[in-house]
């Protein structure tokens, strides 16, 4: 009797730690969604003023498929563009306290929203070398995006544009 008892309890922590961990990735996912349509808010602007064609359309369908290549150096500029517009940036690095209330603002808690705005500088610093801003911001996202994805944190993105067309 003594026995079964312990082997519940044990059974009880690791279903509430499973559970916890299963809550916290779909709260991120949720927060990432979010974000992202944040960011696409301000995409038909950008794409207007950075007089780039429809065809960045499909790469922003295409941004959280893993397995899709982001490849377009004008994504980095339209990137540019949508964080400049949402006060994202300091330069053309991330303007740390303005990121952290974005996260925020869609969501992330404050634990949450700094690990997010880590992982872009974390990434900014790695693109560093990338002398062209354009590329240096597609390279920044590009890691920003592995590391979503290695948090298996990534939303589909093809909801997050379905619902970004039907509020147009």
């Amino acid at each position: 009797m003594q026995r079964s008892w312990c082997f519940y309890c044990r059974l009880l922590v690791v279903l509430g730690v499973f559970l916890a961990l299963v809550q916290e990735r779909e709260c991120s996912q949720e927060v990432m969604h979010n974000l992202s349509k944040g960011f696409a808010e301000v995409l038909e602007d950008c794409k207007k003023q950075e007089n780039v064609g429809d065809h960045i359309m499909q790469d922003f369908y295409n941004f959280w498929h893993e397995e899709y290549s982001l490849v377009n150096r004008e994504m980095g500029c339209i990137i540019l563009c949508m964080a400049g517009k949402l006060d994202l940036l300091d330069g053309d690095t991330m303007h740390h306290g303005n990121a952290h209330e974005f996260a925020k603002k869609h969501g992330a808690d404050d634990a949450l929203a700094k690990q997010l705005v880590g992982l872009v500088h974390e990434c900014e610093q790695a693109s560093a070398s990338v002398e062209e801003r354009c590329a240096r911001a597609l390279e920044t996202t590009k890691c920003f995006r592995g590391k979503i994805h290695g948090l298996k944190w990534a939303p589909s993105m093809r909801v997050v544009m379905e619902e970004v067309m039907a509020d147009m």
